[in-house]
């Protein structure tokens, strides 16, 4: 079974469809790419994904025990975000925020986790680096 299927999934703002007929599924271990030019709705049908935006039509549909809650999501870089000193690494951690529960700090399995992602993405060697100094791309 797909962990994330989308089907007919359409998105609009007031009225305004932004995305219509999205179909896809991903499996265990997948990548997801969404590209585009800007206004096509990639960041739209992220927000959909994440549950923050509801589907106008269509549904999406989180399998294998998947929640909207585990997806995580990194934007690019606003103006608000510019001077935020925080390595490549801390931000790749971050995306253990939703499972600290209680916890206050993260914990070693946290952090094996975020090496084992920057592994996996091929990134290990810009951990110590500063964010800003990444292209929005990167």
């Amino acid at each position: 079974m797909a962990i994330l299927e989308c089907k007919d999934l359409c998105l609009a703002y007031d009225g305004r469809t932004v995305l219509e007929a999205v179909n896809f599924s991903l499996n265990a271990g997948d990548y997801l790419c969404v590209v585009g030019e800007n206004g096509s709705g990639k960041s739209t049908l992220i927000k959909g994904l994440l549950g923050l935006k509801a589907p106008d039509s269509g549904s999406i549909v989180y399998g294998d025990g998947l929640r909207s809650t585990e997806i995580g999501y990194l934007p690019q870089q606003t103006q608000l975000q510019k001077d935020f000193p925080a390595s490549v690494g801390e931000v790749v951690l971050s995306g253990c925020l939703n499972s600290l529960g209680r916890r206050l700090h993260y914990n070693e399995a946290d952090r094996a986790l975020a090496r084992m992602n920057m592994e996996r993405m091929g990134i290990e060697e810009l951990a110590g680096q500063s964010y800003q100094a990444l292209s929005g791309g990167q």
